[in-house]
């Protein structure tokens, strides 16, 4: 398991919160409701139950919290270390243990009373068997507060740990505190560890990710160590030392010649022989920093000494570098990871995997046939080629040339056809037919029209500089045109709207007061025009007669209204319809309010209400009958069959108490 899989850890409750979640899921997942005079297994089933599931719950949530801390037994070496440092191996492994006997405690005393409850003679003992059961779980529950609270503790430190694979290709940064190794993390990778001018800034392993040769590559960043003996380092350098001593890494051992750390070159020199027993197996850097400030050529003859027996140590590789100028950090970077990958090949060559691997690689080498020296060809045309040269004005002509010549990007369109590889070069231009519901349209493009429209242009243009637009009389397209302007103009109609066409559409011609005026004012008008106005006179007479007499018909029916006005009720049958037959225009209809009026010529020819009835008593009959269907709903002020109606109040299932698993017949 890897530190990344130690994130996914869930957040642990405390114990007053464990107790909580376990009794209210009993509460809502078990059934409530029981009786005294139910049957007595019903009663024991019922408590039984309560007990069994309080258990079930409490072993399913220590069960998930037990799985999810990780055995460090199970561990990788380096991530086993890392948590005996961190959180101290005795305390994790007794708190795990102290949640394993919870759970085996509540498992027994759940078992104990559930075979009590089997001999439950009434409901009381039987409740009282339940809460003793219940109790005794949960004293047991609040007695594990504090590993809950350690175990929660531990797991917010774990998942704030960087993601730090130990299998993977590392580099491993140490040395003493504030000698530039988080300057060199933020250089080479993404990584942002804070840099301050003080000893331990850096208080926890930091991971940086770079790439190289194509490969992810993770660089560990650890905290500063002091040089005084294993048992008195502290969680911060011990971190260090878990590190250097588990993770199969390239390490580069820093170290300030400048002496600006606040160390003295001699105890950066005892520090790396104190822990080189760490870096057995591993290729190392000795890196030195700062040599803006001082380089290992101006030491002192006795400190020179001291790096140089560093330096000619096996496997140690010296690199000189400066993290505020830059110079060398790269170099660092590609020696290091060039090492590591050549110390990996070689452990795989040394280990056992190479020979069942070997047998099946054939490696080939070619030989020679002849001792005949063949030198690489360069053609001429290819040696003598001028290089592209922007200011030469007899440069090659780049297709950016001719942009820039032809407007620049946006107008400049590429001519395609350039590179068309056809027989004849001649071809390329050549104009291609686009054919459009199978026919060429080039066939109906009039060739000329481009010299057309020059022409008319130039017309136009001539016919404005001689004035032929300045007058202000009306050109018209012919003689009709010119007299039915002439006769509007006569009649005196002006027309003021907005929107012409609309008003055309949706209005007389005419607008209302235009229409205002007598026959004889119209009749002149037109004569002094020149029109005959005789067509008009005659269709005036005709409309007037037609009106004079509807006026006449309709002083005689008021007439007869006036003189039967006093008529009694008693006589409506005489002149009422029911049965629907066709009335006379004539006839008069009683209204609601009694009073007999005249009825309108458009009325409808029989009374609707009656619609599909023999007669008044099969009417009146229907209508009682739908009054009395309709009592139970006006009662309950429902409006009609479509209103919203509860027909029962109390729905049995909803109000029966909790269901035992079982069948639903009664829904």
């Amino acid at each position: 398991m890897s530190t990344s899989g130690l994130k996914a850890i869930a957040p642990v409750p405390t114990a007053a919160d464990f107790l909580d979640i376990v009794l209210s899921k009993t509460q809502r997942k078990t059934p409530t409701v029981i009786h005294k005079n139910f049957k007595i297994s019903r009663i024991r089933n019922f408590y039984m139950r309560k007990v069994k599931f309080t258990q079930d719950t409490f072993d399913e949530k220590l069960g998930a919290i037990l799985s999810e801390f990780p055995l460090l037994d199970d561990l990788h070496p380096f991530l086993a270390s890392l948590m005996n440092v961190l959180y101290d191996k005795n305390h994790y492994k007794l708190a795990l243990g102290q949640l394993r006997t919870c759970r085996h405690l509540i498992d027994q005393v759940a078992k104990d009373y559930v075979r009590l409850l089997k001999f439950g003679d009434s409901l009381y003992r039987c409740k009282q068997l339940k809460r003793a059961a219940l109790g005794r779980m949960a004293t047991i529950m609040r007695r594990q507060k504090d590993p809950l609270a350690y175990l929660e503790q531990v797991r917010q430190h774990i998942s704030r740990l960087p993601a730090i694979d130990p299998n993977t290709r590392t580099l491993l940064i140490c040395g003493y505190p504030n000698v530039g190794k988080s300057s060199f993390i933020n250089k080479v990778t993404r990584a942002d560890v804070d840099v301050q001018p003080y000893a331990f800034t850096t208080k926890s392993l930091f991971i940086g990710h770079l790439d190289y040769k194509y490969l992810r590559w993770q660089v560990i960043d650890t905290p500063g160590i002091l040089d005084h003996p294993l048992e008195e380092m502290n969680t911060i350098e011990m971190q260090s030392i878990t590190a250097l001593a588990h993770l199969k890494s390239c390490v580069l051992y820093f170290m300030d010649l400048s002496e600006q750390c606040g160390y003295t070159v001699e105890a950066q020199c005892k520090l790396f022989h104190s822990i080189k027993p760490l870096f057995n197996g591993k290729p190392t850097m000795l890196v030195i920093n700062k040599i803006d400030v001082t380089r290992l050529e101006d030491l002192t003859p006795e400190n020179r000494a001291l790096v140089q027996e560093i330096i000619d140590t096996e496997d140690v590789q010296c690199v000189q570098v400066s993290c505020y100028s830059d110079e060398g950090v790269m170099d660092l970077k590609n020696k290091a990871c060039d090492a590591l990958l050549a110390h990996r090949v070689d452990s795989k060559l040394k280990g056992t995997k190479i020979n069942s691997v070997i047998n099946r690689i054939h490696v080939a080498q070619p030989k020679a046939r002849d001792d005949v020296v063949r030198a690489p060809f360069i053609p001429d045309v290819v040696k003598e080629r001028k290089k592209y040269d922007r200011d030469d004005p007899d440069r090659k002509k780049l297709l950016r040339d001719t942009e820039l010549e032809e407007g620049g990007a946006g107008v400049f369109n590429i001519n395609i056809k350039q590179d068309y590889i056809l027989a004849n070069p001649e071809w390329k231009m050549d104009i291609m037919p686009e054919i459009m519901n199978g026919k060429n349209v080039a066939d109906f493009i009039d060739p000329d029209i481009a010299e057309k429209l020059e022409a008319l242009e130039r017309e136009e243009e001539k016919l404005e500089a001689d004035g032929f637009y300045d007058s202000d009389e009306d050109i018209f397209d012919s003689e009709d045109e010119r007299e039915a302007v002439e006769a509007k103009e006569a009649l005196g109609h002006k027309i003021h709207s907005q929107n012409v066409k609309k008003a055309m559409k949706n209005q007389s011609r005419l607008p209302r007061t235009a229409g205002l005026r007598t026959l004889s004012e119209l009749t002149t008008e037109l004569k002094k025009a020149g029109y005959d106005p005789s067509s008009i006179e005659a269709r005036a007479g005709i409309i007037a007669k037609a009106q004079g007499a509807k006026r006449k018909r309709a002083e005689a029916d008021m007439d007869v209204d006036m003189e039967d006005g006093d008529a009694s009720e008693g006589e409506e049958g005489d002149w009422m319809d029911v049965d629907g037959e066709e009335q006379t225009p004539n006839k008069r209809v009683k209204s609601n309010s009694g009073a007999v009026v005249a009825k309108h010529p458009r009325a409808p020819k029989s009374n609707r209400q009656f619609a599909g009835m023999g007669n008044e008593q099969q009417a009146s009959k229907a209508v009682k009958l739908r009054n009395l269907s309709q009592r139970e709903r006006n009662r309950l002020a429902k409006a009609g069959e479509a209103d919203r109606v509860i027909q029962t109040k109390m729905p049995k299932h909803l109000f029966a108490g909790k269901r035992k698993a079982g069948k639903t017949n009664r829904r």
